[in-house]
């Protein structure tokens, strides 16, 4: 019988609030159990760094031009996320952690994706072996290194399947910073991508037009009217340009200058239409199943359900915490890598061959 390890999963998302932390036990293939979930919000100093030097850093040129910058706030992460893992540790054992950091840089043409954290470090603060860098194996073996999340949703919704609270086909979509889906065939085949924006576009607009950090059930944008001419705009300027040609998006692929002289309402209610848009018309035939910050913005889901003929229920519906998806999968992924299985595919990140991923710091 094979052994079951227990992991810490980190996330630290797009949004740039705070850490998702999840314990969960597995053997890296089909037993999952979801012991621990947290939510950790960062310092708004901390919080404000991090968003002021990933909106510093638009080419890869910048990684250099802002290396000071990027050492400090790598050192400042790591150091948040230690003192998590400690705190848990005290509550409940895990044999490793996966770290993810947080991705400052993203461009699948150029073929790098960058995420600030220091593995040595973590494993050194906390004592414990900590497996980090996910993408760069699979980038060098051709992929795009991103989405990661799909051989956790696989796992997920066969354990789901075989209790019989899901019926297949079926998609998983998350909806974080950028929406990513994982489309689950009768065959428990996998095929994934990012299909759009998810709250980043949102996130960036409220942000710089108010003192609020996100549109909290999406209360904003029913307040306000969607501006047709600037809908109709961006999407003849945007769409079939960019989305089409990728399987990784980073938040850089999108902006919210068009929507510059509407009100903060009209604004939001705008950039969460035309956010609908462009995920309905990427989604796929199968039911949907919704992870993610995004879920709870009531006006981006009602928007989404009247754009397309899928079913749509949120994960939480399964008994399952959608805020936590994403940390649990970087518990199992790092669980995948300590085993040295294979944790992106050709079908979900466009790689080359099945690649393994994950740097291991051994600390026993």
């Amino acid at each position: 019988m094979e052994k079951n390890l227990s992991a810490l999963g980190f996330m630290s998302g797009t949004s740039g609030d705070g850490v998702d932390t999840s314990v969960i036990s597995s053997n890296g293939k089909d037993i999952i159990n979801i012991k621990y979930n947290r939510f950790d919000p960062y310092p708004t100093s901390l919080s404000n760094k991090i968003h002021t030097v990933k909106e510093n850093i638009s080419e890869m040129q910048d990684l250099l031009k802002y290396s000071s910058d990027i050492e400090q706030l790598e050192t400042q992460v790591t150091n948040f996320h230690a003192e998590i893992a400690n705190k848990v540790s005290k509550e409940i054992d895990f044999d490793l952690i996966g770290f993810h950091g947080h991705t400052i840089y993203h461009n699948s043409y150029e073929k790098i994706s960058k995420q600030i954290g220091l593995g040595i470090n973590l494993s050194n603060m906390t004592k414990k072996t900590v497996v980090y860098d996910f993408r760069q194996e699979d980038i060098k073996n051709g992929g795009e290194g991103a989405p990661l999340t799909p051989i956790y949703h696989l796992a997920l919704i066969k354990e789901l399947f075989n209790e019989n609270s899901v019926k297949i086909p079926i998609s998983i979509l998350n909806i974080g910073g950028i929406a990513n889906i994982t489309e689950i065939d009768k065959d428990f085949k996998i095929n994934s991508r990012d299909i759009g924006p998810g709250n980043c576009l949102i996130d960036m607009w409220v942000r710089k037009n108010s003192n609020k950090l996100f549109d909290k059930n999406g209360e904003l944008a029913t307040k306000g009217k969607t501006d047709k001419f600037i809908f109709d705009q961006f999407l003849d300027n945007f769409y079939y340009s960019k989305i089409n040609s990728k399987r990784s998006l980073d938040t850089n692929d999108f902006d919210i200058t068009f929507a510059k002289g509407l009100s903060l309402e009209n604004g939001t209610a705008t950039i969460t239409d035309l956010t609908s848009e462009l995920l309905s018309k990427k989604i796929g035939i199968y039911d949907i199943c919704v992870c993610g910050g995004g879920r709870k913005n009531k006006f981006l889901i009602n928007s989404l359900k009247s754009k397309i003929e899928n079913k749509i229920f949120h994960i939480d519906d399964l008994n399952i915490d959608g805020d936590y998806i994403e940390s649990q999968a970087f518990a199992f992924l790092a669980i995948r890598s300590f085993l040295g299985l294979p944790i992106s595919f050709p079908s979900t990140t466009n790689c080359d061959r099945p690649c393994t991923g994950g740097v291991v710091i051994n600390n026993s």
